[in-house]
């Protein structure tokens, strides 16, 4: 109960941090948070030049095949990365009053959710240029929005709390955020894995939601209720671990920041 008063006593900070941390990401930038949606559209024409037409995929609609998966993926990297570092971060604050610790973690993925939304409408004008229309499935898009934050959150409180103590967690991370891009098919399609290999998706958390976020934008239908039931479950735990371990070491951050 204590958890969720001190919730929404700090909520109004909670909304000040995200609000600090999406002026910080744009500031002195001229087209500032129009970059959300410019970002992923040029990210995505020079994906479709490669794969396209170098390599020669032969995936209908590539370019929403590819952003469908590039929002959700870069939503997770992002969020994940920038919260790993939050507490630490935020060690001037800690040091001189008394601040829930999870907020900065938490005000991170926060803000990178906010840019997840504005780049969805880079994802939506894709969409509209190439005549795929979103129909009475697109309901459902929320709730894998909703189901990926909720994960980036569990991971993210296991990573700020576990880099305090160990700095090269920030380095081990970008060579695993990389491994994790080439498991989860962004770029590829899924059919080109080799039987043996397809352990790589099936142990990969990202290739569900990817998967039922695909099912929906390219396939309009629901997705899954295996891969929502397998969304939700790995979204819950990965909060409740990261829940347990943060608050078991949070009373030591001080003694390392």
């Amino acid at each position: 109960m204590s958890f969720i008063y001190n919730f929404f006593k700090y909520t109004e900070l909670l909304k000040q941090l995200v609000i600090r941390d999406l002026k910080v990401k744009y500031r002195h930038s001229i087209l500032g948070i129009l970059w959300s949606i410019l970002n992923p559209l040029l990210t995505m024409v020079v994906i479709s030049i490669v794969f396209s037409n170098l390599f020669r995929f032969d995936i209908e609609n590539f370019a929403v095949y590819f952003m469908s998966a590039s929002l959700l993926f870069s939503f997770f990297s992002e969020a994940t990365t920038v919260a790993m570092t939050s507490v630490i971060g935020g060690a001037s604050l800690i040091s001189k009053v008394y601040i829930p610790k999870y907020l900065f973690p938490l005000s991170k993925c926060l803000s990178s959710f906010v840019h997840l939304i504005l780049s969805f409408a880079a994802l939506l004008i894709i969409m509209f240029s190439t005549g795929i229309k979103i129909n009475y499935t697109g309901f459902a898009i929320p709730l894998i929005f909703v189901l990926i934050l909720v994960f980036s959150i569990g991971i993210s409180l296991i990573l700020s709390s576990v880099s305090v103590f160990f700095r090269d967690m920030t380095h081990l991370y970008s060579v695993l955020t990389l491994m994790l891009m080439y498991m989860t098919p962004i770029f590829y399609p899924e059919g080109i894995v080799p039987e043996k290999f397809k352990f790589i998706h099936d142990f990969n958390p990202l290739f569900y939601y990817v998967e039922s976020f695909r099912e929906i934008i390219l396939e309009q239908r629901l997705p899954s209720l295996d891969y929502v039931i397998i969304c939700l479950i790995m979204s819950i735990s990965a909060l409740i671990i990261g829940l347990y371990v943060f608050y078991k070491r949070q009373d030591k951050f001080i003694l390392h920041l």
